[in-house]
């Protein structure tokens, strides 16, 4: 069967999918209708952190289908408040609010913030985001990211967003007004080419959050979880937000999102606020409670550090060896290898030769790949993309 053919038939072309059809994964390896096999070196765009098909996960999922399948949020689920009980313990949060994405997540921080701002006279309803952030794709999101291809033909936007340069900490200063009500940013830019900020700029945030008033919201649902080494990527440098969201991999590939806050802006939320029919599901949360205990009780961490420091060493030198790389990027297993040219063949070569991996703001590579990763799988893939880039 033609399963491409009938995609396109039937579904509604809104993805550039590459030309294979993955029918099975585990741990950090994928097989497609023809049995090939890939090293998957992307995650599912950084859900999978703890691999395909987890044990914990799976036993976990397992055991609450035959419990509790759905129920609405009119009612108390047990998973859903063990789940916000660790996320709280292990994060600078008070409460928790569930959602099913990181665009929804995103969408309900936004709206926390300007709920909070309604306390001020006037109001507070401005959020500062940065250039080239990606914060999702509704409408309210879209508006708050800040690359214009992602906004193009749903004008009119939702007002309210002010996009400053990245790392640029006067330029935050400028924007500020008597209405604005939050600074909102990803600790490190995910689709917007792995770009990491300069030392103490997220520290000098704050300060100015602080100095002004404002809350600092950031969006980790790329970088949470693990991604850049540890829980949450604010912890490097020990900045703590007002609030942060999260999704991806929260629990490792079932649908999920989450608004962490703390107590006095979460208390902005009452009854009626907000809702979602399928946040904080429970079977998602059995999933990612699975997966908080994996991240927070093992050495996952520190061993996704040290392969992020095998991985930044042998692409140092691939950059000796290739003038085509202009910079490396990475934190953890996130990831970006900046190019001269555009990365888009060298991501199909890869592929050829049996490497998922992707492409952002068209001369980047990323890499996102499980923590769960050999560090043999890795060297693999290094010796292959040396070869592939002596090409180009």
């Amino acid at each position: 069967m033609d399963w491409v053919e009938k995609d396109k038939k039937y579904i509604m072309n809104t993805y550039p999918r590459h030309p294979i059809v993955v029918t099975k994964a585990k741990g950090y390896k994928v097989w497609d209708e023809k049995g090939k096999e890939y090293i998957d070196l992307f995650a599912g765009i950084s859900v999978c952190n703890l691999g395909h098909c987890h044990p914990e996960v799976i036993k976990a999922v397992e055991a609450q289908i035959y419990r509790l399948f759905h129920i609405s949020n009119l009612y108390y689920t047990i998973p859903q408040i063990e789940l916000a009980e660790l996320l709280v313990k292990h994060s600078f949060a008070d409460k928790v609010f569930f959602c099913n994405s990181g665009a929804e997540a995103n969408e309900g921080a936004i709206k926390l913030a300007r709920k909070w701002g309604k306390q001020f006279s006037p109001p507070k309803y401005k959020i500062i985001t940065l250039e080239g952030s990606f914060h999702g794709r509704t409408l309210g999101t879209i508006a708050a990211t800040g690359q214009e291809k992602v906004k193009k033909g749903f004008e009119p936007l939702v007002p309210g967003f002010v996009h400053v340069p990245f790392d640029d900490i006067k330029a935050i200063e400028a924007a500020i007004d008597k209405e604005t009500c939050a600074v909102m940013v990803e600790p490190i830019q995910g689709e917007g080419g792995v770009r990491i900020p300069s030392a103490h700029y997220l520290e000098r945030i704050r300060r100015i959050c602080d100095e002004e008033n404002l809350l600092l919201i950031f969006d980790e649902v790329q970088t949470g979880m693990g991604r850049t080494g540890y829980l949450f990527a604010y912890e490097h440098e020990d900045v703590r937000p007002d609030i942060l969201t999260l999704a991806k991999s929260l629990a490792n590939g079932l649908p999920i999102g989450a608004i962490l806050a703390r107590k006095e802006v979460a208390e902005a939320f009452k009854v009626g606020s907000h809702g979602s029919t399928f946040g904080g599901n429970p079977v998602s949360c059995a999933a990612a409670k699975a997966v908080m205990k994996v991240l927070t009780e093992t050495e996952i961490l520190e061993y996704t550090r040290q392969l992020g420091n095998f991985l930044k060493e042998k692409l140092e030198k691939l950059k000796e060896r290739h003038e085509i790389i202009k910079e490396i990027r990475i934190r953890g297993l996130m990831v970006g290898v900046e190019l001269e040219k555009k990365a888009a063949p060298i991501v199909e070569a890869c592929l050829e030769e049996g490497f998922l991996i992707n492409a952002v703001q068209e001369k980047v590579l990323r890499f996102l790949p499980p923590l769960i990763i050999e560090r043999e799988a890795l060297a693999a893939f290094i010796e292959v993309l040396d070869g592939i880039l002596g090409r180009f």
